[in-house]
């Protein structure tokens, strides 16, 4: 909670509204966090695959 946040949390009758805030906030941050994962995921399989094609590492299957 920023100063701001504090702040605010001291005028009576803006409970509901302080938390809505909140609630929102969280929800973009967490949003952007999976939406980070996912492209850094991607992109480790796009560069996975691209060595796999060019052929630039030995990798020994066993039957």
């Amino acid at each position: 909670m920023g100063l701001g946040d504090f702040a605010r949390s001291l005028k009576p009758g803006n409970d509901k509204q302080l938390a809505d805030d909140r609630a929102a906030q969280q929800r973009v941050r967490r949003s952007r966090s999976a939406t980070r994962a996912a492209r850094q995921g991607q992109a480790w399989e796009d560069s996975d695959r691209a060595r796999d094609s060019r052929g630039d590492r030995l990798t020994i299957w066993d039957d």
